[in-house]
């Protein structure tokens, strides 16, 4: 599997407990539906990805935990700290009209109202009260757009720009 066929998801974090299991950085709103999927993929940006069965997911406080196959203890769970989990494209849901998966935004351009170019996605952040998109500029400038309807006006993927209303001086 290719690191371009496989669509990011979510990161682990920090080990919780002591039996393996890890704490989930979700890149979505619904986490626990990917324990309907039979096999996960994680790996590093840019690859190289591998595939591991799912043992256990659950909600845990205000967050998410996993526990992986292969992963028995505290020990290996911190082996798997900061890598990411995905999913191929073609096991994946269709997103709605209005939803997006955070790796179909990142590289498009970012143009403003008055038509000024901004840049172009390099990621995005979620920050708990909305994500945020991280958007560099030909010239290195780097801004942070919330992703939220007063900023973003329109998501054009086929045209691989998103239109927003925010000032090139700000």
């Amino acid at each position: 599997m290719s690191a371009s066929d496989i669509v990011v998801l979510g990161r682990l974090a920090d080990p919780y407990g002591i039996r393996g299991w890890l704490r989930l950085h979700p890149y979505g709103d619904d986490p626990l539906a990917w324990g309907e999927m039979p096999v996960w993929w994680v790996g590093r940006e840019g690859g190289p990805w591998r595939e591991v069965g799912l043992k256990g997911l659950k909600a845990h406080g205000d967050g998410v935990v996993v526990l992986l196959d292969g992963v028995p203890d505290r020990t290996a769970a911190e082996a798997h700290k900061g890598l990411l989990v995905g999913a191929p494209r073609e096991l994946l849901p269709v997103p709605d009209e209005d939803e997006f998966y955070w790796a179909d935004l990142v590289g498009l351009a970012v143009v403003n109202g008055a038509g000024e170019a901004l840049g172009k996605v390099a990621g995005l952040i979620e920050t708990g009260a909305n994500d945020v998109l991280r958007v560099v500029g030909d010239d290195g400038n780097e801004r942070l757009l919330p992703f939220v309807d007063a900023v973003v006006l329109e998501v054009d993927r086929e045209g691989g720009v998103i239109r927003v209303e925010w000032g090139a001086d700000w």
